[in-house]
């Protein structure tokens, strides 16, 4: 029986999960960014995120993002917000095709704030992580046109008292990730800075100073990774998760850093010279 005009849609008085996700999907599944038909072709050229790096520390979980987008050879741009706080415990960041992703990252904070609203409590860290997962295997279909997106999730687990990092495919697949992570084309470069500097029971300060070196490293040989940008005044996203929960980096916080960075890299040049 079609729904009566006037009233809402039969979907939004139906009890059903404390999924947003799968509301919509019985609700319109084409509010979905897989549940679109997309022309047949080749899809146009589109600003890609790049490089995203993660590390636990003594507290908790540092996450950070360069700021470059690109298109093709092209730099698409230079402030992109790439880490997002997923919700008062968790951070996600993005690499991939730039608008599906952020879409992705709004779609799954209401996710999580429509759990907390309808459970009344917070969803745990390995709840969010495999809601997540759901939702890039919805996006398979975009995957295979190679409108990608590859996600990196961290945050703090209450009942562990720990940090932890999580990383997915385009299949949907998830795996937790042990120390660090990076994702995207600069991935390969800053895994390698992190095995370099990391080390067990960083402090924070520390932890935020070594994200910010391996996205640096990473800008050195990735053309698609931007590095810290101090005539611009353009510093990496990095955020912070511990047990009092999400807290964006300030500029002022990152500018140290960048500079502690510069001097370290200046020093082991002149040692090799």
């Amino acid at each position: 029986m079609p729904d009566a005009p006037g009233r809402l849609p039969r979907s939004f008085t139906t009890p059903g999960s404390a999924s947003f996700v799968e509301f919509l999907a019985s609700h319109d599944p084409t509010l979905l960014p897989g549940g679109r038909a997309l022309p047949a072709g080749e899809a146009p050229a589109s600003p890609h995120g790049t490089t995203i790096v993660a590390l636990q520390y003594s507290g908790g979980v540092v996450m950070a993002g360069d700021r470059r987008a690109t298109a093709g050879s092209m730099i698409a741009s230079r402030h992109i917000e790439k880490v997002h706080q997923a919700d008062d415990y968790s951070v996600i960041g993005i690499a991939g095709t730039a608008g599906l992703a952020l879409e992705l990252v709004r779609l799954f904070q209401l996710e999580l704030e429509h759990y907390e609203k309808i459970e009344g409590t917070l969803l745990s860290l390995d709840g969010k992580a495999n809601r997540l997962a759901t939702m890039v295997r919805g996006g398979l279909g975009l995957a295979m046109q190679g409108l990608a997106v590859v996600p990196l999730f961290g945050g703090f687990d209450l009942d562990r008292g720990a940090g932890r990092i999580f990383s997915f495919d385009v299949t949907g697949g998830r795996y937790e990730e042990t120390d660090h992570h990076a994702v995207g084309s600069g991935s390969m470069f800053a895994r390698g800075s992190l095995k370099k500097l990391w080390r067990p029971r960083l402090s924070e300060v520390d932890a935020v100073q070594v994200a910010v070196h391996a996205l640096v490293d990473a800008a050195d040989d990735d053309a698609a990774t931007g590095g810290p940008d101090p005539l611009r005044r353009l510093w990496p996203t990095v955020a912070v998760v511990d047990a009092d929960g999400y807290r964006a980096v300030g500029d002022a916080e990152l500018g140290a850093a960048v500079e502690r960075v510069d001097a370290v890299r200046r020093q082991e040049a002149g040692e090799q010279r």
